[in-house]
């Protein structure tokens, strides 16, 4: 189970880790920047502190040096060089020799040209007149492992003042008479420094544990509880329970996925409802075939006996009635044993060259008398010029005789007439065209037979348009339109159409509507190639190359009107479907199923205009070739 899982091998622990670790690094990198940022910041002030120190000395000196005033000097330098802050001063001539100092044990001694900066000045054997204020500056320790100490040289230059006194000692050639030397303890800078990190230091751990627990609360919340409802509401459907649900209570990815697995339960609900119905359908049709003999043989008994029976009572009115209720209930079971007979036995058609006319005439004189009794009469309008269709006369004769007997039920007692007609045409496939096959890329069937349009399984598609995701379902006839949207589509709008299975993209690239310009779909109709489409909503293009290829085909329409009651247009779009009936305890839902399959199995069409009040008509048109 999702819960008995080791913590490492979480998705939300993988997540958290992955954060806290990219959080480390980062506030890591941050706290060592920061550090040394600040350590020069502060190196940089006590720099300028320490510089401006030195301009002060030299200030502080300049006129007792103009005057020669060794003791005033000597006695400045050790005032100054005692202070708190100060380390230490000292002045040196050009040669290197200590003239004056704080430290009066250094007095007249030679400092070394290769260490305290002093390299700088003589780094090319000859002073050098100017230096940068960073080239003036060192750090160092009196003493190993004591504390730091910065110090910083500044040139005396042999200024104008110096070379027209009267004490002067200097050519005015020379440019540098010598250097004046600070140096300034940096334990308070050190100790500010190590103050700094280890405020950086627990600043970062703390951000580092409060972002680590925020991420694991949301990680928690956000992830790790939706993905351990969906692993047991997966176990859950795995075990059978189609009726388990998620709460749909978010709106992003995880919410849709949720939302996902809902409808993917409720269709996997739907198709065990409709597997076991196709079950049953297919136990009943070997029932039918199985019982037929068994069935019939015993109501041929009871039907001639009640009938012979019905005949010798003529003067018994009360038995007759009881006679007439047990020939008109056994011809009705008779009828319904028959129906079942005829829907699980559709086959492959027979097909021969027969002349249709002929055909419609033969179902008319079968069910002439039966038609006569309600007082409705046939009346045919053949065009003896339509050519001989590759059929099945048998079935076809079926076809007619069930479409004749529908329409004296339509009519009913008060009599009317069947119109039948017939004639020859030449037509395109656009329109008479059904797209029996749809694959995506990925070789996944398109075809929906849940949703029907004009009784006919549609082509599925997955939508996703604005923000919005479901389905859209295509009319399966080539070029008619009338699609149905799942989802509300703006025609302005970019549309995505993908498998419904594989979510492999159904748009073609660099692909136009020839019309409008939108994105255009394809899908694969083996054997007959590639079926393409527009994708914008209202524009109804399409275009399949390889039927188009064919050109116009020859068909014969026949149409069979009624001026009976009518069909309410609530009842059309299920009227083919298998047990659908308007007729109540009359009908048994079966015979217009069995027309489809006939005329389907010719690659015919069916088509029904009907009207409450003002009649029915069956549209057929059959292929002249196979």
């Amino acid at each position: 189970m999702f819960h008995q899982r080791t913590l490492r091998k979480r998705l939300g622990f993988k997540l958290t880790l992955a954060v806290c670790a990219t959080a480390l690094v980062t506030i890591t990198v941050f706290a060592v920047s920061n550090i040394r940022s600040h350590s020069r910041s502060l190196l940089a002030e006590v720099e300028r502190h320490a510089n401006q120190l030195s301009e002060a000395v030299k200030s502080g000196t300049e006129y007792d040096m103009l005057g020669n005033q060794r003791e005033r000097i000597h006695e400045s330098i050790t005032r100054m060089g005692h202070q708190p802050t100060i380390e230490r001063i000292r002045v040196m001539n050009k040669s290197g020799a200590v003239i004056y100092s704080s430290d009066a044990g250094e007095i007249g001694k030679m400092v070394d040209k290769k260490a305290e900066s002093c390299y700088m000045c003589h780094s090319a054997g000859r002073p050098i007149e100017r230096l940068e204020m960073k080239e003036r500056t060192r750090v160092f320790r009196l003493q190993p492992g004591g504390p730091r100490t910065l110090g910083i040289i500044n040139p005396i230059y042999n200024a104008p003042s110096c070379w027209t006194a009267a004490c002067h000692a200097h050519p005015r050639s020379q440019v540098v008479l010598g250097v004046l030397d600070v140096t300034l303890p940096l334990a308070e800078v050190d100790k500010d420094i190590r103050a700094a990190q280890v405020e950086v230091v627990v600043f970062a751990l703390s951000a580092i544990i409060a972002l680590s627990l925020i991420v694991a609360f949301l990680v928690r919340r956000w992830v790790d509880v939706p993905v351990e409802e969906l692993v047991e509401a997966t176990q859950r459907v795995a075990g059978g329970d189609l009726r388990h649900t998620i709460a749909e209570t978010r709106d992003d990815e995880l919410g849709m996925l949720a939302r996902s697995f809902n409808n993917m339960t409720g269709k996997l609900s739907e198709a065990r409802l409709q597997l076991f119905q196709s079950d049953k359908l297919a136990s009943l049709g070997r029932l039918a075939a199985g019982v037929a003999h068994e069935i019939n043989n015993p109501l041929t008994g009871v039907l001639t006996y009640s009938s012979f029976l019905l005949k010798r009572t003529k003067d018994q009115p009360e038995l007759q009635e009881d006679l007439k209720v047990i020939v008109r209930e056994t011809i009705r079971s008779r009828e319904i044993v028959k129906s079942l007979l005829d829907f699980a036995r559709q086959s492959v058609p027979k097909k021969t060259e027969a002349d249709i006319n002929e055909i419609v005439s033969r179902a008319a004189s079968v069910v002439e008398s039966q038609l006569a009794l309600n007082h409705v009469a046939v009346s045919r309008n053949l065009d003896p010029g339509i050519p001989k269709a590759a059929v099945d006369a048998n079935q076809l004769q079926q076809v007619f005789i069930n479409l004749f007997v529908n329409a004296s039920d339509a009519i009913g007692p008060k009599g009317g007439t069947i119109t039948v007609s017939s004639a020859a045409l030449s037509l395109s496939p656009v329109g008479i065209t059904q797209i029996k096959k749809a694959q995506c890329p990925k070789r996944h069937s398109l075809i929906d037979g849940e949703v029907r349009i004009d009784g006919r399984p549609s082509v599925r598609l997955k939508a996703r348009s604005d923000g919005n995701e479901g389905f859209i379902y295509l009319n399966p006839m080539y070029g008619m339109g009338g699609h149905h949207h799942g989802i509300p589509v703006d025609d302005r709008k970019v549309i995505a159409l993908s498998c419904p299975e594989c979510s492999a993209s159904l748009l073609q690239p660099n692909r136009e509507c020839p019309r409008c310009g939108a994105a255009v779909y394809a899908f694969e109709s083996p054997p007959k190639g590639l079926v393409e489409g527009c994708s914008r909503k209202g524009c109804d293009w399409q275009r399949w190359e390889e039927v188009d290829a064919t050109g116009a085909r020859e068909f014969v329409e026949l149409r069979v009107h009624d001026d009976g009651c009518g069909i309410a247009k609530d009842h059309l779009p299920k009227i083919f479907e298998p047990f659908y009936s308007t007729k109540g305890q009359k009908g048994t839902g079966l015979g217009l199923s069995v027309i489809w399959g006939i005329v389907d199995n010719h690659n015919g069409t069916i088509h029904v205009e009907s009207e409450p009040g003002a009649g029915t008509t069956f549209i057929l048109r059959l292929p002249v070739r196979a």
